[in-house]
């Protein structure tokens, strides 16, 4: 398979749209699911969500934020060039309820995983609010994709140039109170998905978190991905990427993907001195 780049859209500072020619992931795809990828035969594999397809296309778009190594050489590649491998679609899709009212909550890039899942929520039949956080002004994202997708958007900022002065979970506290949503979706930093699960835990809400674990193969073999949800391990990869927010150990998720930051930041500074001279 080619995995041929169709097209490239900066979205905001350091988040990228690409469109990957992908036909057979395109036909299996679901809300929720994921890809991972090798940009280049040197690059290390990262998983990203499926944020949509087109049929006509015969292909997948992923949002890449680029944050680190394999993520930059990611987003550097240009339309015509071909990823190294694309392997998907992994990992279970979204539960999807009907005849709910249901609040999807993301947070920075994780607005992108948001989308399909709050389209997929609609077109189920549910009424579905969408609250988004982002750094600024300039790093929302997917803005008339999700005015289409859900019945109510609603949009807060770190620094308040846009909507909610505050995050994701104040504007939930400011809106909403036990009862007022049925289900829920939240998808985001590690902190905020901990912050929405503590607020609602008392709310009788059946919230569901995507998880972002440390992931290689995506196939349940390495454990990389291996996550505490009430006092049982699970696969992230397998298993989810969706589980209740409210059983889930967010403290040892948070180790977890610590524990390489340091050789994370190692290869952005390291420059290869094979067959340089004395």
């Amino acid at each position: 398979m080619n995995n041929l780049i169709l097209s490239k859209r900066v979205l905001a500072p350091e988040i990228t749209l690409l469109e990957v020619e992908a036909p057979r992931i395109q036909k299996r795809w679901k809300a929720g699911q994921f890809i991972i990828i090798r940009p280049t035969a040197q690059s290390e594999r990262i998983p990203l969500t499926i944020v949509d397809s087109s049929q006509e296309r015969h292909s997948i778009t992923m949002v890449i934020q680029a944050i680190g190594k394999t993520t930059k050489e990611a987003v550097a590649l240009q339309p015509g060039d071909s990823l190294c491998d694309l392997v998907g679609p992994l990992g279970e899709p979204a539960t999807i309820s009907t005849g709910q009212k249901v609040v999807c909550m993301a947070g920075g890039v994780g607005v992108a995983e948001l989308l399909p899942v709050a389209k997929a929520f609609h077109d189920a039949g549910n009424h579905v609010t969408a609250l988004c956080g982002a750094r600024s002004d300039s790093y929302r994202i997917l803005d008339a994709e999700l005015q289409t997708a859900v019945d109510v958007l609603q949009w807060a900022t770190d620094d308040g140039t846009f909507g909610f002065h505050g995050n994701v979970v104040q504007l939930l506290q400011s809106l909403a109170q036990p009862g007022t949503f049925s289900e829920g979706h939240v998808i985001g930093p590690i902190p905020m998905m901990k912050a929405a699960a503590e607020a609602t835990r008392s709310w009788n809400l059946k919230l569901h978190a995507s998880l972002n674990p440390v992931m290689i193969d995506g196939t349940g073999m390495c454990g990389g991905c291996r996550v505490t949800v009430g006092n049982e391990v699970k696969f992230a990869c397998v298993d989810g990427p969706e589980f209740d927010a409210h059983l889930v150990d967010f403290d040892e998720l948070t180790r977890r993907n610590r524990a390489y930051r340091e050789m994370e930041q190692e290869s952005l500074n390291h420059i290869c001195q094979v067959g340089l001279g004395q």
